[in-house]
């Protein structure tokens, strides 16, 4: 009993790792995401803002 109980423990842990990890590049994903875009528009309001 007692080593069915420490099995269900790690896989909870084992669980809760993998969910931290995908929740890490989801993250990951938004941040370079944002940065890119928001290097385009800068871009181009400083294309727009040069031929004003």
């Amino acid at each position: 009993m007692k080593t069915l109980r420490a099995v269900i423990k790690d896989r909870k842990a084992i669980t809760a790792l993998e969910y931290g990890l995908l929740a890490s590049l989801i993250v990951v994903g938004i941040i370079t995401g944002i940065s890119l875009i928001g290097n385009k528009l800068k871009n181009t309001f400083n294309t727009i803002a040069s031929s004003l």
